[in-house]
């Protein structure tokens, strides 16, 4: 008698599901999702079931880092190295992940970065939709930030509301004059299966502390 396989081959290769996704749109409004590219509303307007990850590859256009942006991204590698912190990962490869979180109703992203030598960074952080902007980004140790989202012609916009950290219940806000900087993160669409991710973290005093764009491509429409 012939044994049928097909449950071992669903395990060992699973055929995640999409299923439409309306959380980012909620946060924009129906006028502003509508206006953007179909190819980022369809990037962010779908959600992966069984575990399943979306891959984007790709490379670091460039980077840039003030001496205090540099320190402050030395600092941050002591609570998971949320920052990009090594000028030679300019032109070098990048890789991005992005995960459904199930059991926090948000996803994982992974980034990482390479680096002219060495092990490439690799940057883990979780968004959630809830808190007082709709959305927040766990960052490590406790520490996130609520972002506010908004629309461009080209993309989507975060733009950091403020930081916090939360202790078990208890959730505390960070006042603005020890808050890293203003941090904002675009994603921009450039046609052809392309689009650029780019990362600025400014502050009032000590003006741009880091920059950072990612030239990415969407490996699951080839």
């Amino acid at each position: 008698m012939r044994k049928d396989n097909s449950a071992l081959r669903d395990v060992a290769n699973p055929m995640p599901k999409t299923y439409q996704d309306r959380r980012f749109s909620d946060l924009l409004g129906d006028a502003a999702w509508s206006a953007l590219p179909s190819s980022v509303k369809r990037r962010f307007g779908k959600r992966l079931s069984n575990g399943a990850s979306v891959v984007y590859q790709g490379r670091v256009v460039s980077i840039r880092m003030n001496l205090v942006g540099r320190l402050l991204a030395q600092v941050a590698r002591l609570v998971g190295g949320p920052l990009p912190f090594d000028l030679s990962s300019a032109n070098q490869p990048a890789v991005v992940s992005v995960t459904e979180d199930i059991a926090g109703d948000g996803q994982f992203w992974v980034r990482q970065y390479g680096r002219a030598a060495g092990f490439p960074q690799v940057i883990h952080s979780s968004k959630r939709f809830g808190g007082p902007t709709g959305i927040e980004e766990y960052i490590g140790a406790g520490i996130g930030i609520a972002l506010q989202v908004s629309a461009s012609k080209e993309g989507l916009i975060f733009e950091s509301d403020h930081y916090f950290v939360q202790l078990g219940a208890a959730r505390l806000c960070l006042p603005v004059w020890f808050a890293p900087g203003k941090l904002t993160i675009t994603h921009r669409d450039l046609g052809k299966k392309s689009f650029v991710f780019s990362l600025s973290l400014k502050s009032r005093l000590f003006g741009e502390l880091i920059q950072q764009d990612a030239l990415f491509h969407d490996m699951e429409d080839d």
